[in-house]
């Protein structure tokens, strides 16, 4: 639907409304500050609805702009990521749009593996959902459980894994760089 078509359904739908909510153009004009031929010709088509036209209506009438435009229902609003697997981790994407703060969920394998700490530009938040996460970041070695949240600035040498004794699971909040270094950085040759 073109944007022109869409406005020339505003009138009639406002008509509609307020008919349905039996209010006259006078009560309309008294709650909404708007001129009884400003919101008779907005109603007949021959006035362009504005922002500034519409608001105080949709106020009026308490109810939502998008009812009174007509939008378009939204779309599923679910994230259906395929998880990434990399060094062993599996990735499932949370956010959808490129750049800017992204989220993953992110499961750990149980194994043992030694802890090699890195930096990059950027700022992490991680909350664990189950199991034991190891947590080194600089000359801190912790063991997260599950309910516990942690953040730090990447720039900080720090490493995430297993404790060996199970999988965790865990959530992870950073920008464009720790998504690089996270889930695009490609393993070293061993």
């Amino acid at each position: 639907m073109t944007t022109d078509e869409v406005l020339a359904e505003v009138g009639p739908r406002l008509r509609r409304l307020r008919k349905e909510r039996e209010v006259t153009l006078a009560a309309l004009s008294e709650s909404t500050g708007i001129s009884v031929s400003t919101l008779s010709r907005l109603e007949s088509g021959l006035r362009k609805p504005s922002l500034e036209l519409l608001l105080p209506i949709a106020q009026a009438h308490q109810v939502p702009l998008d009812e009174l435009v007509g939008a378009p229902p939204v779309g599923d609003p679910r994230v259906r990521a395929e998880p990434i697997v990399r060094h062993g981790r599996t990735f499932w994407p949370l956010s959808r749009q490129p750049g800017g703060l992204q989220a993953f969920k992110v499961l750990v394998p149980r194994r043992d593996e030694e802890p090699e700490p890195r930096v990059h530009e950027g700022y992490e938040w991680l909350y664990v959902m189950s199991g034991r996460l190891r947590v080194v970041l600089g000359e801190h070695d912790v063991v997260m459980t599950a309910g516990e949240a942690a953040e730090f600035d990447t720039r900080v040498p720090h490493w995430f894994g297993s404790t060996g004794e199970g999988p965790a699971e865990f959530l992870s909040l950073f920008g464009p760089q720790g998504e690089r270094m996270h889930v695009r950085a490609r393993p070293r040759k061993g």
